[in-house]
């Protein structure tokens, strides 16, 4: 498997919400990303897919919600995002391909 197929698997896509929009007014941007992914590979991943440099990577898991589905209870999955914070001067625009 090539490197860069790797970094996809890192990198699921951009969330784009209004605590994510503003976060990018900071020069941060906000990705779901896999479960067993550490904060060295997603600033590797994001370095090499988006040719930025990164800062810093923070990340969080958000438990999955009880719902329910079709009136049985059901739980949805849990998600762990990276707020990944780039050098001065760089960007990524996740607005665009929407």
């Amino acid at each position: 498997m090539s490197a860069k197929a790797e970094h996809y698997d890192v990198i699921r896509k951009p969330i784009i919400t209004e605590k994510a929009t503003m976060a990018s007014e900071h020069g941060a941007v906000v990705f779901e990303v896999a479960m067993d992914a550490n904060k060295p590979q997603i600033k590797e991943a994001v370095e090499n897919l988006f040719g930025v440099k990164v800062k810093a990577v923070n990340t969080t898991i958000t438990k999955g919600k009880v719902k329910r589905f079709r009136g049985q209870p059901g739980k949805r999955r849990d998600v762990k995002k990276a707020y990944v914070t780039l050098e001065e001067g760089n960007t990524i625009d996740v607005s665009t391909g929407l």
